[in-house]
């Protein structure tokens, strides 16, 4: 079966959340016969110029055959697409005629602008996620992943996380073998879960084993519990000292070193996205205590929590409250 893919593109837009994606779907062509078929769509067709100033040749959208999957571009220009009455029609008639619909970066704001993040959870790029929160406050934005999927709508973070959202499409239509052999294609991560924060430097971490590559992924979504070594090492089926052992080895770094820098990962998205206390983003983190975390940020980051707080105020033009 041969399925048919959207990419839907403005003005502006930016050139890697089209051709990452277009690039995981074509792999399997070249190992056999194609298993999609990719069409260019905008809301008038013809060249369509990105915000690297590279044109591209464009179907009208309305042109489009009925689609498997329509994955929505970001980039600068988003913010004037989302005036386009006909373009946010188009998004709501999608999500009837096609089986999954996904957005790169900012195309979450125009996903959101038709409504089809009402009620559901969905991530952007870090830089411009608490403007989508605030200006679609029936959405439940959640900064610290890469991609999500919520029903038949899935979204993507920044950029070259649209690569990791069509790696995941891909194995879900094609299976692991076909995602793992794109992934080696190009040369990129085969594994990056949506859960992981986008601001990770543990995101190059790849474990070789199984086991250690479970605990990492039971930490990352229990962060706010107890995380010591024993807990850890039952769910990689070791004893506590061969945890450790094989956890230093395979990550250059003690488990309680990998946990503290993912807490502290976690808890700047929240820090530099939202205006929650300092303290309650401790504990939802799993710091003990707000000295506990700005130490933490002093060891990961070189700056505490309130420093990094006004920095992130200050890009955006807010004012700073120092909390």
């Amino acid at each position: 079966m041969v399925r048919d893919i959207g990419f839907l593109i403005f003005p502006a837009f930016q050139l890697l959340d089209l051709t990452g994606p277009m690039s995981v779907f074509e792999v399997p062509s070249i190992h056999g016969p194609a298993p999609y078929r990719m069409w260019l769509l905008s809301e008038h067709g013809g060249l369509v110029e990105s915000s690297a100033g590279v044109q591209m040749l464009a179907r009208r959208m309305d042109e489009a055959p009925p689609l498997d999957t329509l994955v929505v571009a970001g980039g600068p220009g988003t913010q004037e697409a989302m005036g386009s009455p006909a373009l946010l029609d188009f998004l709501r008639a999608s999500v009837s005629s096609c089986r999954r619909v996904a957005s790169i970066c900012t195309g979450a704001f125009l996903l959101a602008a038709a409504g089809l993040l009402d009620g559901r959870r969905a991530t952007t790029h870090w830089r411009t996620a608490a403007g989508l929160q605030r200006r679609f406050p029936r959405v439940h934005v959640d900064a610290e992943r890469i991609f999500i999927q919520d029903g038949p709508i899935w979204t993507a973070a920044g950029v070259s996380s649209g690569i990791d959202l069509s790696l995941a499409l891909l194995e879900e239509d094609l299976g692991l073998e076909v995602s793992r052999t794109a992934a080696r294609d190009l040369v990129v991560y085969h594994r990056r879960p949506g859960g992981q924060s986008q601001f990770s430097t543990l995101l190059d971490l790849e474990p070789p084993s199984d086991r250690i590559r479970l605990a990492l992924s039971f930490a990352r979504e229990h962060l706010h519990e107890p995380l010591n070594v024993e807990r850890l090492a039952r769910v990689a089926c070791l004893s506590p000292r061969q945890f450790g052992r094989a956890f230093l080895t395979e990550t250059g770094q003690t488990p309680a070193k990998a946990i503290e820098q993912l807490r502290a990962e976690a808890a700047r998205v929240r820090i530099e996205t939202s205006a929650e206390p300092i303290e309650q983003v401790a504990r939802a983190v799993g710091f003990s205590d707000p000295e506990r975390m700005r130490r933490a940020f002093l060891r990961v980051f070189g700056q505490p929590p309130q420093a990094l707080r006004r920095a992130a105020r200050t890009l955006h033009g807010e004012p700073s409250s120092g909390t």
